[in-house]
């Protein structure tokens, strides 16, 4: 009798857990697929540390293949899912396809970059999803603080140096803080430096930083980012960008280089192109976190509605701790349906919340036990290193580093601005020439060129599809968290609302490929200085 094969389609905090958990309980009974489009986890919590210079980006990523031995990988997207035939459909890396029968189906495909109708966010600003945007990121900050050195013009020096991070829940509350940091460091010490004072901007609808944590908590990290020199401006966020810089609600227009968009994230497109019942595009189970009349079909983390039994009638916020939670739980009851122990309903206590600040900094309520400071920080970070699974001691020996170290600003020019647009439905992908940057397999509208390999030459290294936010999307590594994590805060404050079904980035299956450098810009190379670049990687419209 062969054994029962169960696919499990992501490899976030909740894919990743569901399969660590059924290697354990099935001990080679089952055959446990995990499909993903690269080879490792992505702990999204510590990207804004990459994107200041604090980690290197390889530490924040644990390799699928080393961490899960008794699972099969198999690298690829998602692109469709037949569920009357028990088949996944997925394309590879180098734009083959195949095809992946299943008993058990484990949806866990994360969530990707949510974008608002506000003119000039899709072609201006980046989000902070994945690997490939926090390299950016790093490089484009550094750039900006080295050209702004070299002109003669205040003014033009002034924009440069100035940084605009909109949405102040936990990710763009971290990038607000780590770059400040960053920044100051570049410019403290250096002789011809002097007098230059980058300013970094956090703008929110909302009426304080960290809306959805408790207000002890958010009056922590607002006066450390205001003693750091953060520009905090509550009720306040973008009405439109243009190349010179954002025009802001209330009037005033800012002239600035740079725009961080950390407003919130959806669900991946993958859950609502199931037909299935659904809540604001989250896959609704029930408390097993199993589909209501689909027995064999599973879903956990940011693409499942998980009822939330400590509060009847709501669902569980897409954070990372549920995630992590809920895949848990869903391998036990995977396991269960075969017969492997019994089937659990998903409870969860918060045992609380913290947020980086950078240094020394933090603001933390472990067991509802308000802290900040240095007492905080040592508790941050004491959580991250229980929470990831891999990497510990690489990651604590970067965090001794830089506390006796110099930062290392450099311009590696990995990452090209046209390769992390905003508007892309896999955010931990950097886009390459003649790439697609959607699922693999789609097709770019008046275009039949397939998808292409996504995963060589990459920046260092790295694979493509989930380089980083990342963040990631279908099947992203580590793309599971949002309220309480890097990337995850609800757009609901921003202005403009829930976005409509033909904004950019919307969540239509079809999705834009194959793009191209400028053609008076050459492709990034070894013989290529790192510099800015015109974007043409207009989105489509269409999408739903």
């Amino acid at each position: 009798m062969s054994r029962p094969r169960i696919v499990i389609v992501g490899a976030g905090f909740a894919g990743y857990r569901t399969a660590q958990t059924l290697s354990r309980l099935a001990r080679g009974r089952a055959e446990i697929v995990l499909l993903n489009p690269t080879d490792y986890f992505l702990y999204l919590p510590l990207l804004p540390q990459v994107a200041a210079g604090v980690l290197e980006p390889r530490r924040v990523t644990v390799s699928l293949s080393g961490t899960l031995p008794h699972v099969r990988l198999v690298l690829g997207e998602a692109d469709r899912i037949d569920l009357d035939g028990r088949q996944v459909h997925y394309t590879g890396p180098e734009g083959e396809g195949g095809t992946l029968s299943y008993d058990r189906l484990v949806l866990a495909a994360g969530s990707v970059n949510k974008l608002l109708p506000i003119p000039g966010v899709a072609e201006h600003a980046h989000g902070f999803r994945g690997l490939p945007e926090a390299l950016y990121l790093r490089d484009h900050v550094t750039r900006q603080v080295e050209l702004a050195a070299a002109t003669d013009d205040p003014g033009r020096c002034a924009a440069r140096c100035t940084f605009v991070v909109v949405g102040a829940g936990y990710t763009g509350t971290e990038v607000a803080a780590h770059g400040q940091l960053f920044t100051d460091s570049q410019v403290s010490g250096h002789p011809l430096r002097n007098g230059m004072r980058p300013r970094w901007m956090l703008l929110d609808i909302a009426d304080r930083v960290l809306p959805e944590l408790d207000e002890r908590l958010s009056a922590t990290a607002d006066k450390v980012l205001r003693e750091r020199g953060v520009d905090v401006r509550m009720g306040t966020s973008v009405k439109e960008a243009t190349p010179e810089g954002v025009l802001l609600t209330d009037g005033e227009f800012v002239e600035t280089n740079t725009l961080v968009w950390c407003v919130g994230v959806r669900p991946d497109p993958l859950a609502e192109s199931l037909g299935l019942p659904m809540e604001r595009g989250r896959l609704l189970v029930d408390p097993h976190l199993r589909v209501p009349g689909r027995p064999e079909v599973f879903a956990c983390g940011d693409a499942a509605a998980v009822p939330d039994l400590e509060k009847p009638g709501q669902y569980t916020p897409m954070t990372a701790q549920h995630a992590w939670r809920q895949g848990k739980v869903c391998g036990h009851n995977v396991a269960a349906s075969f017969g492997e122990g019994e089937r659990r309903a998903y409870r969860h206590k918060d045992m609380g919340f913290v947020v980086d600040l950078g240094g020394v900094k933090a603001a933390a309520n472990p067991l509802g036990v308000n802290l900040s400071g240095v007492a905080a920080g040592a508790v941050t970070r004491g959580y991250h290193l229980a929470a990831m699974p891999g990497n510990r001691v690489r990651v604590a020996a970067d965090w001794l580093l830089d506390a006796v170290l110099p930062r290392q600003a450099v311009q590696l020019g990995l990452v090209r601005s046209w390769s992390v647009p905003l508007d892309t439905a896999s955010p931990e992908l950097a886009r390459v020439p003649g790439r697609p940057d959607g699922g693999p397999g789609s097709k770019q509208p008046g275009s039949e060129q397939p998808r292409s390999e996504a995963g060589k030459n990459q920046p260092a290294g790295e694979p493509a599809k989930n380089q980083p936010g990342g963040e990631p999307a279908k099947n992203r590594p580590g793309g599971e968290p949002a309220k309480n994590q890097p990337g995850g805060e609800p757009a609901k404050n921003q202005p403009g609302g829930e976005p409509a079904k033909k904004q950019r980035g919307g969540e239509s299956g079809e999705r834009r490929d194959s793009v191209s450098p400028p053609p008076d810009q050459p492709p990034p190379g070894p013989d290529v200085a790192p510099g800015p670049v015109k974007r043409i990687d207009h989105p489509a419209e269409g999408d739903s």
